[in-house]
């Protein structure tokens, strides 16, 4: 925007079709509607009328208060902003490619996005019929990766080895251009090879454990089987943020236009400065960008844990309460508001230095020195670790919060203790949980990516098809994104109810559990292998005692493995 800005004193009220016009207004009501410089007796006679003057005719306006700016009164002003844009558009060649071929391919762009859609929520009933094949191909192709790579770089080390040594016997070993290319095989054939190692150990020891992964995943699809409305959540999400961002928007556009007029008398400027508390408002409100985004994105998982922890505590899945999703949403607006504010406030104040220590780095880019930038880069490392730390045990805090309906300390105090006590578990569901979760947004991207591509390649009614293209995919992420991390905060939740089912509960009249059949049978051959672990333990004791003693297994244990 090239117009000039120019301080009045009164809007003008009526239609100034003339240059005689602007002269009467300014005289009656000391208005000058042209540049400062332009004596307003002047006006219909001076050449640069036509370059400081506005154009006429001048609409009637009225000034708003916050904006300190002077609106048309008329709607239909606002028209010749559209036919601006319109000119814009046309004006610039590419631009205008790019545009005709996303209105060309608006049919392909919707199919796909719908293309999208429909594969997020098949993906999440796949997921549950299938887990179980689905986690091991996954991880056995992790550990067969490993071992191949690990025996790639060894190999390829040997043989540069056996090359060197095969070659001129007076050559000095340390001398050659290829030392260093050989040490830094060695180093990554190392590095793989104790990557390996841990793998291998982490699989030995969460072997078991992988089959309570694949239990939640499968409770979890007959969550949203029960509970289908779970699956609009990250719709109402999107759709709460969307409107505070803009209500967000509306109000930094009124704090920027506010504030007191400053007359520079050198640059014969003025200008609006925002002064005394004004000042400490804009970073107050920068600060409710972050707290309400993390309000309403917390909002939404205390929803989804009132609605599982609901569906996990019924016995009888056939009488669940009417809309379980709807009472959940209802709890939290009537008891556990403070609760959330809380747990997202306590994000916020972990996110604003990290965001700060980022934006101190952008700025030192190329400035500092390396122990400065390694520093900071470790500084943004460790906050960013503890920001998602304390985002999973918040998102625990919430479903203890459903369970006991405590405060927020209470609740991350009980859902801490928990998740310490099964560690091992925890870590199984997340890598496992995780891992799965992002091979299917990668795979609904990619599928939708490769029929886009095979679809407008085949039009060949345009040219310019990479936007449309993209779009489709970014598109394809976030409702995967979004689907799927409703379906992993559903795994969570499913976990600490079943932790807390197993800790109160042992399955005795009195005490029946209440998780569901398929976690059940994961207890009950846990169960089974302990007696059998136990009798073998018993006969071991038992084995010395003198001929004719009566040998009694020990009793086998009640607790979960």
């Amino acid at each position: 925007m090239k117009s000039v800005a120019l301080c009045v004193a009164l809007c003008p009220p009526r239609l100034l079709h003339t240059y005689h016009d602007l002269m009467t207004f300014a005289t009656l009501n000391g208005s000058e509607l042209c540049s400062y410089e332009l004596a307003a007796p002047k006006y219909p006679s001076l050449p640069e009328r036509f370059s400081k003057c506005p154009k006429l005719p001048v609409p009637p306006s009225k000034p708003l208060p916050l904006f300190n700016r002077c609106t048309p009164a008329d709607v239909s002003c606002y028209s010749k902003f559209a036919e601006a844009v319109v000119t814009f558009v046309g004006d610039d060649s590419f631009l205008h490619r790019v545009i005709a071929g996303v209105a060309a391919s608006k049919e392909v762009i919707v199919g796909l996005c719908l293309l999208a859609l429909v594969l997020s929520m098949a993906l999440m009933v796949i997921i549950r019929y299938i887990s179980a094949v689905l986690v091991w191909i996954l991880t056995s192709a992790a550990v067969l990766g490993s071992l191949a790579g690990t025996g790639v770089l060894w190999w390829f080390y040997a043989e540069r080895r056996l090359r060197g040594n095969g070659g001129d016997a007076e050559a000095d070993p340390e001398d050659g251009p290829g030392r260093d290319d050989d040490r830094t095989l060695l180093v990554y054939a190392v590095a793989a090879s104790v990557f390996t190692v841990i793998l291998l150990l982490l699989m030995l020891f969460m072997r078991k454990r992988v089959a309570l992964a694949i239990a939640l995943f499968h409770v979890a699809g007959k969550v949203f089987s029960h509970l289908p409305l779970l699956a609009l959540q990250p719709f109402v999400t999107f759709l709460a943020l969307l409107l505070f961002w803009v209500y967000w928007v509306l109000v930094l556009l009124f704090l920027g236009t506010s504030g007191e007029a400053v007359r520079d008398e050198e640059a014969g400027l003025t200008e609006f400065r925002l002064t005394g508390r004004l000042e400490y408002l804009t970073w107050f409100h920068a600060l409710g960008l972050l707290w309400i985004t993390e309000f309403i994105l917390a909002c939404q998982q205390m929803t989804v844990a009132g609605a599982v922890v609901t569906y996990y505590f019924t016995r009888d899945k056939k009488r669940l309460p009417a809309w379980p999703v709807a009472r959940a949403a209802l709890r939290l607006l009537r008891y556990h508001v403070g609760t959330v504010a809380k747990g997202s406030f306590i994000i916020t104040l972990v996110k604003i230095p990290r965001l700060l220590l980022i934006y101190v780095h952008k700025q030192l880019k190329g400035k500092e020195n390396a122990c400065a930038r390694c520093a900071l880069k470790s500084c943004i490392c460790c906050l960013w670790c503890l920001e998602k730390c304390l985002n999973y045990l918040n998102q625990n805090a919430y479903a203890a919060t459903a369970v006991n309906g405590t405060g927020f300390c209470a609740s991350a105090r009980d859902a801490f203790v928990l998740l310490v006590e099964n560690a091992l578990r925890a870590a199984t569901v997340n890598a496992v949980g995780d891992f799965v979760l992002f091979l299917g947004k990668v795979l609904i991207v990619t599928t939708t990516a490769f029929a886009g591509v095979v679809l407008l390649n085949a039009r060949r009614d345009y040219a310019e098809w990479l936007l449309p293209l993209v779009l489709v995919c970014l598109f394809a992420f976030l409702v995967a994104h979004c689907f799927l991390s409703v379906f992993e905060m559903v795994v969570d939740v499913l976990f600490l109810c079943f932790a807390i089912d197993t800790k109160y509960n042992d399955g005795t009249p009195g005490k029946e559990f209440f998780m569901d059949k398929a976690l059940m049978e994961l207890v009950e051959r846990s169960r089974r292998s302990e007696r059998a672990a136990g009798r073998g333990r018993g006969r071991v004791k038992e084995a010395p005692s003198e001929e004719g003693a009566e040998m009694k297994p020990m009793a086998p244990g009640t607790s979960l493995a």
